[in-house]
């Protein structure tokens, strides 16, 4: 399922943007299970932690996800570690979370 958020591309958010509601919460995380919605300072996100054998694996993987944002044009926050990339993407714009949020999670994961 997550193919199909994945062929889709981010729209321009605004600060009047509508944040996902949780009906559609509910249905989007369903297409990509492995993301947890977590709220950090009160401001739900979605996160991910990729685990990898070691740093410099890591670290090609946290690159293409850096790529994958400027692609996109949304960024979102990317802790690097030695075997492990955690990857949390939200809206800044509307302080939580957009469908672009989904859209770029689904695409993180076709980048293993």
């Amino acid at each position: 399922m997550s193919g199909e958020l994945s062929n889709q591309q981010c729209e321009a958010c605004q600060v009047d943007a509508p944040k996902v509601s949780d009906d559609e919460l509910a249905s989007l995380l369903a297409q990509i299970p492995d993301w947890v919605p977590e709220v950090n300072e009160g401001i739900m996100m979605l996160e991910r932690v990729y685990k990898f054998k070691n740093y410099k694996l890591a670290w090609a993987f946290a690159n293409k996800v850096s790529e994958l944002a400027e692609k996109e044009f949304h960024h979102p926050a990317i802790l690097l570690e030695w075997g492990k990339v955690k990857v949390t993407w939200w809206t800044h714009a509307i302080k939580g979370l957009h469908k672009n949020d989904f859209i770029c999670a689904a695409k993180t994961d076709q980048l293993l």
